[in-house]
This record gives structure tokens, sequence and C-alpha cells, in this order.
């Protein structure tokens, strides 16, 4: 007779391929969009990952209509969206007087409701369900594969940039002074950004895939300090989220991206009170400080 805790947390995995690949998704997902979202986070950006999360969905809806539920077609479409976005609200802002962000707001709110209306008059609900929310417990072989060059890619591009990008996070000035490598780590992060959320798309959907990114990194931030830490925990926090995530969803039979995020969403909560940096931590240390 099996133990309890492992028909609760072992079973699901060992008997259902729907849940090994689900697994692999978010394996996958965890070592390549939760590094993404530590940097993204140390640039002061993580609402712009939000922004472009949502930048991609046109081209997702463009190559939905083109052919239909096809991994190749939404990829390409999804990262050509976003590419499309994070280049032109940049020249806008470099040749006009709006401000970065402000631009980029306007082109992502022109880009969700564009993909919306794409996907709401010529698909049907279910397909809006899919686009916006993922479809982590469908993944097949073909989404495996994309995902695991995703992160492989990912993770060496990371590896050749990593000093200039932990220079663009600490003084962008200087880097773009003393370095040719200033263009090639911002033009070459952004690519980055673009590829893990269409990653997260194909997996969480639209709505949910910046939270595998920059709720880990957040996470992690209460935790530790030094970015090579940094980086490690926050994958480390995505996978444990993802798994139970997937766990809660399949025993609840509730929807299983919005749990995943909650699970995430969780631990941060639990790390902002508890941890090193957190709050109960922080004040403890001032409470003691004014006894001294």
């Amino acid at each position: 007779m099996s133990a309890p805790w492992a028909d609760l947390w072992l079973t699901p995995f060992l008997e259902f391929g729907f849940m090994q690949r689900a697994l692999l998704g978010g394996v996958a997902l965890s070592l390549s969009a939760a590094p993404v979202g530590v940097f993204l986070m140390l640039r002061r950006m993580s609402l712009m990952g939000d922004a472009m999360a949502h930048a991609i969905l046109p081209g997702a809806a463009i190559g939905y209509l083109a052919a239909g539920l096809s991994l190749s077609a939404m990829t390409i479409g999804g990262i050509a969206a976003g590419l499309a976005v994070a280049v032109g609200s940049g020249w806008v802002a470099r040749h006009t007087v709006m401000r970065e962000d402000t631009s980029l707001a306007a082109f992502y709110l022109l880009s969700l409701a564009l993909g919306v209306l794409i996907v709401s008059t010529r698909g049907n609900s279910v397909d809006l369900l899919h686009v916006l929310f993922g479809t982590v417990l469908a993944l097949d072989n073909d989404a495996l594969v994309l995902l695991s060059g995703i992160t492989l890619t990912t993770l060496v591009s990371l590896a050749v940039l990593y000093r200039p990008l932990v220079l663009e996070c600490l003084d962008p000035g200087f880097l773009r002074g003393q370095s040719r490598w200033s263009a090639a780590a911002h033009y070459g992060f952004m690519a980055l950004l673009v590829i893990n959320l269409v990653a997260g798309f194909h997996a969480l959907g639209t709505l949910m895939a910046v939270g595998v990114m920059v709720l880990p990194a957040a996470t992690a931030r209460f935790w530790v300090r030094r970015i090579g830490p940094l980086l490690a925990l926050a994958s480390a926090l995505a996978l444990v989220a993802s798994a139970t995530g997937l766990l809660v969803s399949y025993h609840a039979d509730w929807p299983t991206s919005p749990v995943i995020v909650l699970c995430l969403g969780a631990l941060y909560l639990v790390s902002m009170l508890l941890a090193p940096h957190g709050l109960l931590r922080q004040q403890r240390s001032r409470f003691s400080h004014l006894q001294a």
C-alpha cells in the first residue's frame, strides 16, 4: 500500500504523461524565464515585462488566423509582434518628446486590444481562453522541443552577456561610454525577454506568462543580495511553484496557469514577511537598534 504523500506528490507525475510533459515545461521555463526576470528586476523594468507579455498577443493571434493553433505560426507571430513593439516604442522615445514608458504603454495597449479583437471575432471562447491563459497540461513534444530550445538559447546568451548585463544594471551610462557591448547587451536582453515571454505564452498564456518571470526574482530578492545566488534561487523557486501548482490544480481540478502564479505569489508573501530581508526581520533589526 503506497504512502499517502506518494499518492499526493508522486503518483500524478508517474502515471500521467500530460503531467510529466507539463512538469518538463515548468522546468524549462524555470531555468529560462526566471533568470531573465532577475535582470528585468535589477534594471527596474518589471512592469515592462508585463507590457511586453501583452504585446505578443496580436502576432500570436495573426499566426492563429493563418494556421490555427499552430505552434510554429503562433511562435513566429508572437516574436515578431514583441520585437516590433519593443523597437517601435524605443524609436518613438528616442525621436519624440514621449518618454519610453509612456510610448511602451501606448504600443502595448494597442497590441493587446488588437489581439483580443482578432481572436474574439475570428475564433471562439475556447481559443481566446487558450491564448490568454495557456494550456500547460496540453503541452506536446513539439512544444517541449521549442521550450527547451529557448531555454538553451537563453542560458548560452546570458553566459555570454553576463558581465555587460550586470554592468548595465549597475551603471548603464558607464557601460555606454566605456564598452561596445552596450547595444548588444540592451537589444540582446530585449530579444531574450521576447522569446521567453513567447515560451511562457505557450504554457501559461499571455496574461500569466510574466508571472513566472517577475515573481521568482522578486521573491529571491528577499533572501539573497548577490546576483549569482539570486539567479539560482529564482530558478529554484519557479520550479517549486510550478510543480506545486501542477499538483494543486490536478487534485483540486482548478485551472493550472493561475494556480502556478498563485503559488509563486504565496512564496512571495511568505518571503516578504519571514526572509532575512523581509518585513519582520527588518522591523526586528530596527527595534533592536533603537533599544541599543
